[in-house]
This record gives C-alpha cells, sequence and structure tokens, in this order.
C-alpha cells in the first residue's frame, strides 16, 4: 500500500513538473513573439504643391472730405459709381462688386480734436470690394487703378485691415491624391530603414495625418499657394 502511495505521488509530481515546463515553454514564446511586435519605425511623409488661388478679395479703399454732410455723401456716390462703371469696363461682372457704409467723422465732434485748424469738418473713409474667380484679371486690373486717380479719386492703401486677399478653394479636390502621395513617402522612408537595419517591415501599427496648410508661396506671389501635408506613420518591424 505504501509502495503504491509512493509511486502516486511520483507520477502526480512528474505531470506536474512536466505541466509547468510546457506551460514555461509556451510563455516565453508569447513573450518573444510580444517583444518582436514591440518593435516599430515610425516615418513622416511630405506631400507638397503649388497652386494658384481661384478667388481673390480687392479692397478698394478711398477718402472723401467736406465741411457739408450732404454734399460728402454727394461725393461718395459719384466716386463709388465711377469706380463700378471703371470695373465693369474693364471686365469685371457687376455682380462681383459691393460698396459697403461709409465711415463718417465729424472733427467738430471730437473731443480732443482742434477743429478750427480742420480744414474740413466731415472726412468719409469709403471701400469698394471686389469679390472674384478671375484672379488673373483682377490682378492686371490693380496695376490701371491709377486711371482713376487722375480723376480726383484720394484713393489710401496699405491698411492691415484692407489688404488683398487670396483664396484656394479647391482643396477637397486633391486632399486624396496628396494623402497617398503622403503615405507612399512615409513607407519608402520605413523600408529604407528596415533593410538598413536587417529587418523586415511589418503591418502599420498606428498612423496620424496632419492639418493640411495652405500659405502663399512668398510675400512677392500672395497669389500662388503652397499646399502641404505630413503623414506620419508607425510600423511594426521583425527579424
Amino acid at each position: 500500500m505504501r509502495q503504491e502511495n509512493t509511486l502516486g505521488a511520483f507520477l502526480l509530481g512528474a505531470s506536474i513538473f512536466l505541466g509547468l515546463g510546457i506551460l514555461g515553454y509556451l510563455l516565453a514564446g508569447a513573450a518573444i513573439q510580444y517583444k518582436e511586435y514591440e518593435r516599430s519605425v515610425t516615418v513622416k511623409g511630405l506631400s507638397e504643391r503649388e497652386l494658384p488661388a481661384d478667388i481673390v478679395i480687392w479692397p478698394i479703399v478711398f477718402t472723401e472730405a467736406s465741411n457739408e454732410l450732404g454734399g460728402l455723401y454727394a461725393s461718395i456716390e459719384a466716386s463709388t459709381k465711377k469706380i463700378k462703371d471703371f470695373l465693369v469696363a474693364k471686365g469685371i461682372d457687376a455682380n462681383d462688386i459691393t460698396a459697403s457704409t461709409p465711415a463718417i467723422t465729424d472733427k467738430f465732434a471730437q473731443q480732443y480734436a482742434d477743429a478750427a485748424k480742420a480744414e474740413f469738418r466731415y472726412t468719409a473713409i469709403q471701400t469698394v470690394t471686389v469679390y472674384s474667380p478671375k484672379v488673373d484679371l483682377i490682378r492686371k486690373v490693380m496695376t490701371e487703378l491709377a486711371e482713376l486717380g487722375k480723376q480726383g479719386i484720394a484713393f489710401t492703401g496699405g491698411d492691415y485691415q484692407n489688404q488683398n486677399e487670396y483664396i484656394f478653394t479647391g482643396l477637397n479636390k486633391i486632399k486624396p491624391e496628396m494623402i497617398q502621395e503622403a503615405t507612399t513617402k512615409a513607407r519608402e522612408v520605413a523600408v529604407k530603414f528596415a533593410e538598413d537595419s536587417n529587418s523586415k517591415l511589418g503591418k502599420i501599427k498606428q498612423a496620424t495625418q496632419g492639418q493640411f496648410e495652405i500659405n502663399p508661396r512668398d510675400k512677392n506671389n500672395p497669389h500662388i499657394k503652397k499646399i502641404r501635408v505630413v503623414s506620419t506613420v508607425e510600423y511594426y518591424l521583425s527579424d
């Protein structure tokens, strides 16, 4: 009886030892596999385009002055009409031209102004805005505005709030192609890294797409836009 108990204990111990050995082997294999999946490389891919703007916003600002308020408004209306007629004659659509409400200043009503030295009591600033897809035409007409200056219209410029603005609206059309290009370039970099490190490139671990940036190509060519996007991709590596 004692001999049978000893044999049973031996078999039980051997079974437990064998089971622990198999479990340890499986856990070791899983750990090695997990370690392999932890190896990765993060790369970036850039896609850039230079494209012309397809919308231009051109604010034309001029000033008028008078000692009579009624006469001031009459001058504003006359100058505004001259500008609109000039623009339409140059080929700009009338629907693309708008005029804002003039900003009138009464120097007699200003607390700290020396009204006695002012030549005119009232001054006005008026803005006529062109919003048009005819970018090339508008840029040409900009250089011809001096023709109206010779007719007595006093234009102002250089104000931060009245800068010409160029807009590119075709981003959705080029987005898929640019994203694909950025991702392809990122993979090319990852493949080269894997080759140099004697590794194999695996699946994508994670990927992020940066924001699309649209900026002027340079300060002298604001009508040409540089569009760029960067994709960041992390790949698994294996031996």
